[in-house]
């Protein structure tokens, strides 16, 4: 993948890089369902705190000073951070192609932002520190990533490469996205409803698998300006493979329970990144019209 062909400048990101993390170290998870959450919420979950009902959405004065004095060292030097660079422009170009199929479909489009961070940072949704893993706060319209989170990438799913990570970052915009339209919304009610657990993480499977699809969309409208190969393409789907519910359950608890399933199996994940790589239609992506068990 040639990232360098992408676009700049339309990223939005706030570099919190070296701030120094945020005092009380993150979000407490314990518990069996908060192994779940913690799964969740290290690969390319929604943000644990907001999963959780936990989190102050408010910054005292000294922790935004050093969020500021940290931004405005980090971005003197953003002219010569590669991994800057390539947050930027796989950021803009997200945002640019999903401008340009809201308008084509007669709306309008709020660009996402991200924040780099390492540690610790105060978001929208609470705080976020590095077991968080990437995620999506929808009460600030922000991505939150450590920046260390692809070194742990490949050093625990075996794998990597740039258009994996950029899948990641995709990913993510992808519930971006599902804001935007009021999926998201849509899916806490449903969630609300819910007669029981089960039906709950169905919901989430569906709003998990619907974001692998948008990646797989945006990975489609750029492949041809990033030069994506096959192999760029066969790194995504393993570390698809990689994050599937069930792998991940058997890699920790030896078993696999389908009923507790938030995000969708590795065979599911597969599918659906494929089906918007493959197609480039977000209309493809409607994992909400579909029987459960045909997902």
């Amino acid at each position: 993948m040639d990232w360098k062909n992408l676009p700049s400048g339309g990223g939005g990101i706030e570099d919190r890089r070296g701030g120094g993390g945020v005092p009380g170290g993150g979000i407490a998870i314990g518990g069996i369902g908060g192994l779940i959450i913690a799964l969740v919420a290290m690969f390319f979950g929604i943000d644990p705190g907001a999963i959780l009902g936990g989190g102050d959405g408010g910054q005292t004065q000294t922790q935004t000073q050093s969020q500021a004095q940290a931004q405005a060292q980090s971005q003197s030097s953003a002219a010569t951070d590669e991994s800057y660079q390539f947050m930027d422009r796989i950021m803009t170009s997200t945002n640019q192609v999903w401008g340009g199929i809201f308008k084509q479909a007669g709306r309008t489009y709020t660009p996402a932002r991200l924040v780099l961070y390492t540690r610790g940072t105060q978001g929208g949704c609470g705080v976020a520190s590095s077991a968080s893993g990437p995620f999506y706060c929808p009460l600030d319209n922000k991505v939150y990533i450590d920046t260390n989170f692809f070194a742990t990438m490949q050093r625990q799913l075996g794998g990597g490469g740039d258009f994996a990570y950029s899948y990641v970052v995709a990913h993510e915009v992808g519930h971006h996205v599902q804001n935007e339209l009021g999926i998201a919304d849509q899916v806490e009610r449903e969630q609300r409803s819910a007669r029981s657990e089960a039906q709950a993480n169905q919901a989430s499977v569906r709003l998990e698998l619907q974001a692998d699809c948008f990646a797989g969309v945006w990975g489609n409208r750029v492949k041809d300006q990033a030069k994506i190969t096959q192999a760029d393409v066969q790194n995504a789907i393993n570390t698809a493979q990689a994050i599937g519910d069930d792998n991940l359950q058997r890699q920790g608890a030896g078993r696999v329970v389908p009923d507790s399933f938030t995000h969708g199996s590795s065979q599911q994940r597969i599918k659906w990144f494929t089906t918007g790589f493959q197609t480039g239609d977000p209309n493809k992506c409607d994992t909400f019209n579909q029987n459960y068990n045909q997902l």
